[in-house]
């Protein structure tokens, strides 16, 4: 930025501040719904993990007013506390959406905050839906310019960048001011954390919940007048600088002009994002060879060094492990041919056909591979080879395809929580989501009998 510019913590206030639902093309409303129902199914089908319930407790230990429910269980808590459990829970199970340029997963971090902000407040359909294309859109920015020296240096974006965008959010959810988004741009930013380091363990959704929290708060704060630095990402000793990243003036440009929901990859295998390509790649092949699995004498995965930090578990022994292997996921997605939650379970993943299967994978760092794609070589017992290639991220469906895609995944994980009828009932309204009037009552009737 030259030295007429404000900088860029300033000019992201600005958009956000200054964006009214008008600016908002109808075409993004129609992904953002779709952000929704996927973000509520993973959500449902997560609520019950053993991590979940150590939240829980932990909320009740902490008490507080009961402004927001925690999804899935009919209890209600205050609000910055209900987006920590449902960010959380709604990334337990890593079937979350991704998005590149926000390097890492986007809407668990922004809904929960959004959802537990609009019941309590009774804000409409409309202004969620509004208040989370903003959070996407200025998390995007962010992430474009941390790159992917960011990520590479050990920090998670889902942490880091999602505290931001979350503030970023609710500031606008709340009708805040340029000064005091600048503030709550602060508050979260300096607040900014989350390693790689415990990725395979319960604290990896922790993150995701913690972001939500941290940026609710955050815009809680500054709508009190709490102050913060002013230029929290490009100052000196600010984000850019100790956590890795630089102004990217085309990224900033963009504001205002372009938005990023139909960026979303949702997932449609139960794993971490990086295995996707692979399996993607890997049945692929199979299916156009018409391969057996005893045919398949070795497999080799080629990824980036990055990817292979992320997903390269050689051994899992549970079933948490294996979302993060490559090997198993593979090895899972050939023999089982059923990559959803069911896979990933520790019996799953110790089973003798696929712990012998594992063996035959091996994965190795392609310098010419940079992102989460991945190339596959298979090789056939009677000495053929065949490669496959896969981008997931860079082949994301086309608006009506994506919409049957995650209303099939929503009815399949919520289906099995909440019955059929209810879910059905969800579904319609979800989609119909800018013309709600109030999110209190949408909420509150998740849990209701």
């Amino acid at each position: 930025m030259n030295a007429k510019d404000p900088g860029l913590t300033r000019t992201l206030a600005r958009f956000i501040a200054g964006t009214g639902r008008e600016d908002v093309p109808a075409d993004m409303y129609e992904h953002a719904k779709l952000g929704f129902m996927d973000w509520f199914a993973v959500l449902m089908a997560g609520k019950d993990e053993p991590l979940v319930g150590k939240l829980i407790r932990y909320a009740g230990l902490m008490g507080g007013h009961p402004q927001a429910t925690i999804l899935g269980h009919g209890l209600k808590t205050n609000a910055p506390r209900a987006a920590l459990v449902n960010g959380a829970a709604s990334h337990a199970l890593d079937y979350d959406d991704t998005m590149t340029h926000f390097l890492g997963h986007p809407s668990v971090t922004l809904f929960p905050a959004l959802a537990a902000l609009a019941e309590w407040r009774d804000k409409s359909g409309r202004d969620f839906l509004v208040a989370y294309l903003v959070a996407l859109k200025a998390g995007a920015t962010i992430g474009a310019c941390a790159g992917l020296e960011h990520y590479a240096a050990g920090w998670h974006g889902t942490s880091t960048i999602g505290r931001l965008a979350a503030a970023a959010g609710c500031s606008w959810m709340l009708g805040l001011d340029e000064q005091r988004t600048l503030w709550a741009l602060g508050i979260a930013g300096t607040q900014a954390a989350g390693l790689k380091r415990v990725f395979g363990t319960m604290t990896k959704p922790y993150h995701a919940g913690k972001a939500a929290e941290v940026g609710l708060e955050s815009a809680l704060l500054a709508g009190d007048g709490f102050t913060c630095a002013e230029d929290i990402l490009e100052g000196q000793h600010g984000f850019f600088d100790l956590l890795k990243g630089a102004v990217d003036e085309e990224a900033v440009a963009s504001l205002g002009r372009t938005w990023n929901a139909d960026q979303l990859a949702q997932k449609y295998h139960a794993s971490c994002h990086a295995t996707h390509s692979p399996i993607e790649a890997a049945l692929d092949v199979i299916a156009g060879e018409g391969l057996a699995p005893g045919q398949v004498r070795a497999i080799t995965v080629y990824a980036s060094q990055m990817a292979i930090d992320i997903a390269g578990r050689t051994e899992p022994k549970t079933g948490l492990e294996g979302k993060f292997s490559y090997a198993y996921c593979v090895a899972n997605a050939i023999i089982r041919g059923n990559t959803g939650m069911q896979a990933f379970t520790d019996g799953m993943v110790r089973e003798p056909e696929i712990v012998d299967f594992m063996k035959k994978i091996r994965v190795l760092p392609d310098p010419g591979i940079i992102g989460l794609e991945a190339r596959v070589r298979v090789e056939t017992e009677d000495g053929r080879a065949i490669e496959g290639f896969s981008d997931v991220l860079n082949q994301i469906p086309e608006l009506e395809k994506k919409r049957g895609k995650v209303q099939g995944k929503f009815m399949d994980l919520c289906e099995p929580v909440l019955g059929k009828e209810k879910t059905s009932a969800l579904g319609a309204a979800f989609l119909d989501l800018e013309n709600q009037a109030g999110m209190k009552s949408l909420i509150e009737a998740i849990d209701r009998p």
